[in-house]
């Protein structure tokens, strides 16, 4: 331990040249506000839960597992990974039975939840039995019956009916006539238990347990078994006896919160969306920290380059330098971190409430921020200081006295031959990666590309020195001839070329990350858009908030000059995709058609490219060349998939088509869907020929234009996440390289001192830290870019089978701000230290 307790060299360096420490000061705490918040996402996901609302009175409650398991590798390397299912799995209503046969049991009521239609307006099915746990309760009449319906005030209102009279309700089974047997106050479990969907807020039905299956969609199936128990009886003795009564049957217990989450399919998503962001994006930052620190630490010790050269020659030992040299992270770090975790808790809030603002996570998760996150910040910026320390010292200490001397008063150009050897290899590694990406195809090629970023980072940041000086080299040729102040710039940048490149490697992490971020996302929504556009061939496009009714399709073909009209049943299917031990299950958007592929040719152009969608139907598909290219499947292969519900499939690929980024991933008949899903009323109907007017009954029409500019506003709604993690890491690597270029002005006193002293002017010392500020942010942009590129090109084919689109105003935007941050960052506290100079 008492090795790394700060020796006097180290408590002397903070303490006499505290401007050396300040940008190492800000870099590390920086980190540890990104650090912390994505700790604290992270955390979050994984211990995110929801209490119980509508299973509240019920202790234990048995339902299907809701996430799709996918197992990979074998023996040691075997691992499953979950992912969330995109619909409610069901359970076998038979198991309500075997649940109330357990000792303890007082009743297991299946529990049923589907939408129902009632002329224009919807309203939240459930069956009668529920209200045993929910609270519901009647105010007149009786319990249903077969054919019966009891309503809450909201819905009798809505359907001007009371108790004996008739109303005509649409489910999954059709249209029919219940009669009013009965008006209830819906419980605290029934409110909260309300599908989503009904947003046109006209009530509750509670229909006879024994139909509701079928009323549903579901027969023989029921979304969960609620269970209460007798008095006394232990829950956790009951959920034991009801895993046994239930093994086999495909049911698990949940007690608890787990009872939350079977009621919220939301939670799954948002555990899902938060372990990604705090995980995926919370290692890049990591890295980007690890990058950028370790610059401004290099920096810091090669500024006082003479100074520890000068410790060598009157006797310091090499052990002294480099314990000095570590030591003053342990001086810095700690503090650094603290002071930037209470802000990183400050973004944790600020991005969870944006993404509970926009749908991703439930109202009743809660953000959790425990101590774990904040060591974890800390810690990693003190390891990265006290690595860059020793990796920084070990030049200074390892010389001898006469050669620190010399090299001091001359910056020595050519790294070490480790950090040489591992540049080259991260460079020819980049190299490789991006051959490799380029010649794959779906996200095979864009987990590749993956790997072109951080490898020609890394080159880029071992290789500093040699690659600043060769950029400063090129673009220093133009200047040649346009003025002493350019002239001087180019030569001194070349010259302390360290220097130099402890500026370009932040802009160059800035510009590349926040271009493929950026980037990635506008060229896969143009090339959406585009699809969609080029998709949508139907003259009307009819929608409805509850869906639409199961006639609609054939009331629409009857219409005056209506030559095709197709229904769509839009959902998501999870398909296996990647190859070997790094496989996942990808959600891909699916629509289930009404009538043949022939007639949907009429009214969706998918730009068949093999196959036909004439066979499309029971047991065959047609998918998107992506999807295809990612899952490795052509025509006449069986693409395995999980259903919306999570039941298993492989039906065979009879087309492949090139439009299934804007329209649907995978195309199959409306029968193969319906049955597994919550609501069976299709989403979308398009109409070729006829008119507006005489569609209008059916639902909200819009054309084609219409329709896609409102899909295209829902896709750039997901836009917010990239652009987020865009402008954090971008503006994290902006910052850095701010400070760097304040660090090394400052420490540039002497030199601009002996400027003014030979008869350079004032004007003339800023315009020439000016064009050096210029030339750093047109070498960072100009490498940014060209990893970015190199990045882009491979991984946007790999996603969309394109090019990258790259909005002219965005990137200028990101060129401008590179070069107004540099020309800031010198401009600033050179007139500050020329100021100092002439007092």
């Amino acid at each position: 331990m008492r090795r790394l307790v700060p020796n006097g060299l180290a408590r002397a360096a903070v303490r006499f040249r505290p401007a050396s420490f300040a940008g190492t000061f800000v870099a590390l705490m920086m980190a540890a506000v990104i650090v912390s918040a994505c700790g604290i996402l992270l955390e979050t996901g994984a211990r995110a839960s929801v209490p119980a609302v509508r299973y509240a009175k019920a202790p234990v409650v048995a339902a299907a597992d809701q996430y799709a398991r996918l197992v990979t590798g074998s023996g040691d390397s075997r691992s499953e990974s979950a992912y969330p299912l995109p619909d409610t799995a069901r359970v076998d209503v038979t198991s309500a039975g075997k649940a109330a046969r357990v000792p303890g049991v007082k009743a297991a009521v299946p529990d049923f939840t589907f939408p129902v239609r009632r002329g224009d307006g919807a309203l939240t099915g459930h069956g009668w039995g529920s209200h045993a746990f929910t609270g519901t309760a009647l105010t007149s009449g009786s319990a249903p019956g077969a054919g019966e319906v009891v309503l809450d005030a909201v819905a009798a209102r809505a359907a001007k009916a009371g108790v004996g009279d008739t109303v005509t309700l649409e489910t999954a089974a059709g249209r029919a006539g219940f009669r009013v047997s009965g008006l209830a106050k819906a419980g605290p479990g029934d409110v909260a238990g309300d599908l989503a969907g009904d947003a046109s807020g006209d009530g509750t039905g509670w229909f006879a347990d024994a139909g509701s299956p079928a009323l549903a969609g579901h027969p023989g199936k029921a979304d969960a078994i609620a269970v209460l128990a007798e008095d006394g009886t232990d829950t956790g003795a009951l959920a034991s006896g009801l895993r046994g009564a239930l093994a086999g049957s495909g049911a698990r217990v949940y007690t608890g919160d787990d009872r939350g989450a079977v009621e919220d399919r939301g939670l799954g998503y948002a555990r899902e969306t938060l372990t990604g962001l705090g995980g995926s994006f919370g290692g890049i930052a990591a890295l980007v920290a690890v990058f950028t620190v370790s610059g401004t630490v290099a920096l810091s010790v090669a500024q006082r380059a003479q100074a520890f050269a000068l410790l060598r020659a009157v006797g310091a030992t090499p052990r002294q330098i480099r314990r000095a040299v570590a030591s003053e992270g342990l001086l810095v770090a700690p503090l650094a971190g603290l002071f930037g975790c209470l802000p990183g808790i400050g973004l944790a809030h600020w991005w969870f409430g944006q993404l509970k603002d926009r749908g991703a996570v439930p109202d009743p998760v809660e953000l959790r921020v425990s101590w774990i996150p904040l060591v974890v910040a800390v810690s990693t910026g003190l390891l990265t200081a006290l690595t860059a320390g020793w990796a920084a010292g070990r030049r200074p200490a390892r010389i001898k006295p006469g050669q620190a001397l010399t090299e001091a008063s001359v910056e020595r150009l050519r790294p070490g031959v480790i950090r040489t050897l591992l540049g080259l290899s991260a460079l020819v590694g980049g190299g490789f990666f991006t051959v490799f990406a380029a010649r794959s195809a779906g996200e095979d090629a864009a987990d590749a590309a993956l790997g072109v970023v951080m490898l020609f980072m890394l080159a880029v940041a071992l290789l500093g020195p040699p690659t600043a000086w060769l950029c400063v080299t090129l673009l220093g040729l133009p200047l040649r001839g346009r003025g002493a102040a350019p002239e001087l710039a180019a030569a001194n940048s070349r010259t302390h070329a360290r220097r130099t490149a402890s500026a370009i490697t932040p802009l160059v992490l800035a510009m590349a990350f926040a271009s493929t971020l950026a980037f990635m996302h506008t060229s896969e929504s143009h090339v959406a858009a585009e699809q969609l556009r080029d998709g949508v061939t139907a003259d009307h496009v009819v929608t409805h908030p509850a869906g639409l009714s199961a006639d609609a399709v054939d009331r629409a073909a009857r219409a005056p000059g209506v030559e095709a009209a197709v229904g769509l049943l839009d959902t998501q299917v999870l398909v296996p995709v990647g190859s070997g031990g790094d496989r996942w299950l990808q959600h891909s958007a699916a629509q289930g058609i009404t009538g043949s592929g022939t007639r949907l040719a009429k009214v969706q152009d998918l730009d068949v490219r093999s196959g036909s969608l004439d066979r499309v139907g029971e047991g065959r598909i047609a998918v998107g060349s992506t999807l295809a290219a990612s899952a490795k499947v052509t025509v006449g292969d069986k693409l395995p998939m999980y259903l919306p519900d999570g039941t298993r499939a492989a039906p065979e690929v009879v087309a492949v088509y090139g439009r299934g980024l804007g329209l649907a991933a995978v195309t199959m008949d409306r029968a193969s869907l319906a049955a597994h899903v919550t609501s069976g009323f299709d989403s979308t109907l398009l109409v070729r020929g006829g008119d507006a007017q005489a569609l209008a009954p059916l639902g909200t029409v819009a054309d084609a234009s219409g329709y896609a500019v409102e899909r295209t506003t829902d896709r750039e709604l997901n836009a917010w996440a990239n652009y987020t993690m865009a402008a954090v890491l971008g503006g994290f690597a902006a910052v850095a390289a701010v400070n760097t270029l304040v660090m090394a002005v400052f420490d540039r006193r002497r030199e601009l001192g002996m400027l003014r002293l030979v008869g350079a002017t004032r004007r003339q010392v800023m315009d020439m830290l000016r064009w050096e500020g210029l030339l750093v942010a047109v070498a960072g942009v100009v490498l940014g870019t060209a990893i970015a590129a190199a990045t882009l090109f491979p991984m946007v084919r790999g996603l969309t089978d394109g090019t990258p689109y790259v909005p002219p105003l965005v990137y200028g935007s990101f060129v401008a701000g590179a070069v107004g941050l540099a020309l800031l960052a010198v401009t600033f506290p050179a007139r500050a230290v020329l100021r100092g100079r002439e007092r």
